[in-house]
Order: structure tokens, then C-alpha cells, then sequence
């Protein structure tokens, strides 16, 4: 299933009303954690914060964003996973964390497949590739021929080890024949930080992310990772204007841990997938230049079943080994 006719057949599904016997069948009795596997700040807490406000709102309960970062997000992932399948803790999930890591690490303490209950995608990512502005470089092609002459002698941040942040610079350097050394963060927006005090040079990250820094003229942006330009940023260009063949989009979600009982699966699935349709959410995200999506459960577990294998090739592309 491509991107188009998820979309497509996702938002046929939105028209379709909660019937009021699905609304009545699970209703929380206490607040809701959604567990983030990043720092506060980043992407995917962003969106986090954004989704359970206006979910909490629905459900009755406040939706708590609890931030456990650490590990390429394997710390939150495993927590939920071991968590009560009571509808009351839910994982806000990634790429990196449900299509990625089970290439990565070959101890992982979850399974991406079998541990969760899929609830519903929330968005597809572009990421930048920016620099600071003291880099000598205006375009993608200028960068390239700048890291071949200082070889090793460039750093780039990420996320983590083996998250969507460090695996796309990964293939990046692979395609374009270049070495960087590679900083690590708890999470994309320390990474953020420390480019914006030229401590690193360069960073993939997730549009949201540095948007406010790239139109105040702090961070240069020099490509974005999709296979199209973006429509909040249509004067970027593609990483793959100069590296054919390139595209990365990342994606994140909200998952349970397995055996979540149907009505419980039933009720946050559709009304996750009806906030993220609804405003204010739908228009900030798209402020931000994220896609929303807002798919069933069963529409959210075929993604996944899709994504693994793709992201299993795109690890081997990018020449990363397993931790």
C-alpha cells in the first residue's frame, strides 16, 4: 500500500461517525500516560503534546505525556510493552522505534510487532538537513565537496544511535562518499541546541524541530529528505536533486501494549484517528510541515507490517551494524 491510498483510505474511514455503542463500550477511569521515548521538545513530543490535549478532551481524563528517553527510545518502548493492557498507558512510537531497532540491536528488550497494539499513525516527517551558518556551504552539492576536503573532521548530531535522525545522515554519507563524526543526544532537540551554538555542524531533523530557527536565518537548511519538496518550505530542495534515488520519510504513531481487550483497542483508536483529522491539530501539524494521517488500528498494523522489512533494507544501505 503506497502513502496515497493509505491516505485515501484512511480518510474514508474518518467519515464514518463513532457509533454511540462504540463510544459507551470503554470509557478511562483514570488519567492516561502517553509515553515519549525522546527528550521534552523534539518531534515527536511535540506531537505527543498536541494529540493527548485534545484526546484528553474526548476521553474525559487528562492525557499525562510522560518523556523517557534513552536507549533509541528501547527504555519507553519497553516500559509499555510491560505495562498493564488496560488502555491507560499508551507509546507515542516512531519509525526508528517500531520499523528500525529490530535491525539495530540484536538484544532488543521488545518485540515491535508482537508486545504492542497498534492504534493509529499519526504523521509522515520531512526531515532537513541544516547546517549553522558558519558552515562554508549554500547547497547540498557545496556540503559534500566541504566534507571531502575535512575528512572526520565535521560532527553531526542525532537522537540516538540507530534512531531515524542518525540513519539518515548514515545513508546520506554512504551516497555521497563522505566521513562525519556522529554526536548523540537524548533526543532531536538537544541536537538541535548544540548545532545552534556550532558545537556540531549538521543535523537530519524532523521539520518541526528547527522551522522557527531555519525562518529566523539561524540554522541554513539545505535539503529535505522526501521524495517531493515540501509545500511549507517549496524552496528547499530534495536530497535527491542531488543524490538521485534518495528518500527517507519518517513516521510516528500511537500503540498499546499487546492483549489491549477490543472495546479498549476500539474507542482510542478511533478517537486518536478523529483528533488527529480534527482541528487545532490537523492545521499546527501541517504549520509545522508534518502530513497527518489518523489511521485505524487494522490500517496502522499493515503499515507496520510493511514499514520493517523497507527500514530493515534502508539499515543495510546505509552500512549501519547492529549494537
Amino acid at each position: 500500500m503506497d502513502r496515497r491510498s493509505l491516505l485515501a483510505g484512511t480518510t474514508l474511514a474518518a467519515a464514518a461517525p463513532l457509533t454511540a455503542a462504540a463510544q459507551a463500550a470503554w470509557a478511562p477511569d483514570r488519567p492516561i500516560r502517553l509515553v515519549v521515548p525522546f527528550a521534552p521538545g523534539g518531534s515527536t513530543d511535540t506531537a505527543a503534546r498536541l494529540i493527548g490535549q485534545a484526546l484528553g478532551e474526548r476521553l474525559g481524563q487528562p492525557v499525562v505525556v510522560e518523556n523517557r528517553p534513552g536507549a533509541g527510545g528501547n527504555i519507553a518502548a519497553e516500559h509499555v510493552a510491560r505495562s498493564a493492557p488496560d488502555g491507560h498507558t499508551m507509546l507515542m512510537t516512531t519509525s526508528s522505534i517500531t520499523a528500525t531497532n529490530i535491525w539495530l540491536y540484536r538484544n532488543l528488550p521488545y518485540h515491535p510487532v508482537r508486545d504492542f497494539t497498534p492504534l493509529s499513525q499519526a504523521a509522515f516527517i520531512p526531515n532537513l538537513l541544516v547546517v549553522h551558518p558558519d558552515v562554508p556551504a549554500r547547497t547540498l552539492a557545496e556540503f559534500i565537496a566541504h566534507a571531502k576536503a575535512n575528512p572526520g573532521r565535521l560532527n553531526f548530531g542525532s537522537a540516538g544511535p540507530g534512531t531515524s535522525l542518525h540513519l539518515i545522515v548514515a545513508l546520506f554519507q554512504a551516497r555521497a562518499g563522505i566521513r562525519m563524526e556522529h554526536v548523540p543526544y537524548r533526543g532531536g532537540a538537544p541536537a538541535a541546541m548544540d548545532l545552534l551554538s556550532n558545537k556540531i555542524q549538521l543535523i537530519a531533523s524532523p521539520m518541526v524541530e528547527v522551522l522557527s530557527y531555519v525562518e529566523a536565518g539561524r540554522l541554513r537548511p539545505l535539503a529535505v529528505s522526501t521524495a517531493q519538496r515540501s509545500p511549507r518550505l517549496p524552496d528547499v530542495p530534495t536530497v535527491a536533486e542531488t543524490l538521485p534515488g534518495f528518500e527517507v520519510a519518517l513516521w510516528n504513531g500511537i500503540k498499546g501494549p499487546a492483549g489491549l481487550p477490543a472495546p479498549v483497542k476500539a474507542r482510542l483508536g478511533a478517537e486518536i484517528a478523529a483528533v488527529v483529522r480534527g482541528e487545532p491539530v490537523r492545521s499546527r501539524f501541517l504549520e509545522q510541515g508534518t502530513q497527518p494521517v489518523g489511521s485505524t488500528p487494522e490500517e496502522f498494523a499493515r503499515f507496520i507490517e510493511a514499514e520493517i522489512p523497507k527500514w530493515g533494507e534502508l539499515v543495510r544501505l546505509a552500512g549501519v551494524t547492529p549494537d
